[in-house]
C-alpha cells in the first residue's frame, strides 16, 4: 500500500501525528497483520509515509496509548492487543453519581448474570470455587476501612462469576468495577458490613455447597437489593 492509495479515504486530521496513525492502521489491516508480527522499522515508517521522526514516534505513542503496540528498543514495534485493558483504565477515570436509578439499574444486570444463570453455576461449580469466595468473605469481615471490606466484596462477587468460566463476563465486571464499588462503599457506611454482608454472603456459599436452587436465588436477590434505601432518588 502506498501513502497516496490511503489518501482518498482518509478523514481530515487536525494533526500530522493523527494523520500517520490513521495510515498506520490502514497499513495494518491492507497487510493483514496480527497479533505478534512487527511493524516497519521507525525509518522505514518516516520514508514510506513521508513523515518526521518526531511524527512517527508521537504516533506509536499514540498507537501505545490504545494497546495496539507494544514498542521495545531494539525491537521496534509489536502489534499486541490490550484495548479492552485501555478502555477498563479509561473507564476507571470515570465518576458517576450513584442515584436510586443507577443502583437498580446495575444491581437488576447483576441479578439477570449472578441469579438466573445458577443452573450453570452447578454445572461447573467445585470446592476450589468456593474456597476462594470463603476467603473473600472472611477478608471483608476482617477489613478495617469500607474501601478494603468493599474490594473484597468485590473479590466474592468476581469468584462467583469465576464458576462460570467466561471471559467475556469477568471483563464486563472489570469495566463495572468502578460503580459496583461505589454502591458497595455506600452501603456498608450505612451498615455494619461485618455483620449484614458477611451473612449474607455466608448464606450464598451454604446454598451453593447444597446445590440449594431456591436458597441460592433467595439469598443472592436478597443481597443484591440489600441497601435500596440506601441511595437517593435519581435526578
Amino acid at each position: 500500500m502506498t501513502t497516496t492509495e490511503a489518501t482518498p479515504s482518509t478523514p481530515p486530521m487536525q494533526s500530522a501525528v493523527e494523520r500517520l496513525v490513521f495510515e498506520i492502521r490502514a497499513l495494518i489491516d491492507n497487510e493483514v497483520l496480527r497479533v505478534g508480527d512487527t511493524l516497519p522499522s521507525e525509518r522505514e515508517l518516516c520514508e514510506r509515509f513521508s513523515a518526521s521522526r518526531n511524527t512517527v514516534r508521537e504516533a506509536m505513542r499514540v498507537l501505545k496509548a490504545y494497546g495496539l503496540v507494544d514498542v521495545r528498543p531494539k525491537v521496534g514495534a509489536t502489534l499486541i492487543d490490550n484495548r479492552m485493558a485501555r478502555a477498563l483504565d479509561l473507564f476507571s477515570f470515570n465518576t458517576i453519581e450513584i442515584s436510586r436509578k443507577t443502583f437498580t439499574d446495575i444491581q437488576g444486570f447483576r441479578t439477570l448474570i449472578e441469579v438466573n444463570s445458577v443452573d450453570a453455576m452447578f454445572e461447573k461449580l467445585n470446592d476450589k470455587h468456593l474456597e476462594v469466595m470463603g476467603r473473600a468473605n472472611e477478608a471483608m469481615r476482617k477489613a478495617s476501612t469500607v474501601s478494603a471490606a468493599s474490594e473484597a466484596d468485590f473479590a466474592f462477587h468476581v469468584g462467583l462469576m469465576r464458576i462460570l468460566d467466561n471471559a467475556a463476563l469477568l471483563e464486563i465486571y472489570r469495566i463495572m468495577k468502578p460503580v459496583i464499588i461505589g454502591i458497595m462503599e455506600k452501603g456498608k457506611s450505612r451498615h455494619d458490613f461485618r455483620t449484614s454482608t458477611y451473612g449474607q454472603h455466608a448464606e450464598i456459599i451454604s446454598a451453593l455447597r447444597q446445590r440449594d436452587r431456591i436458597s441460592y436465588q433467595y439469598a443472592l436477590q436478597f443481597h443484591l437489593n440489600f441497601g435500596y434505601g440506601t441511595f437517593g432518588e435519581a435526578r
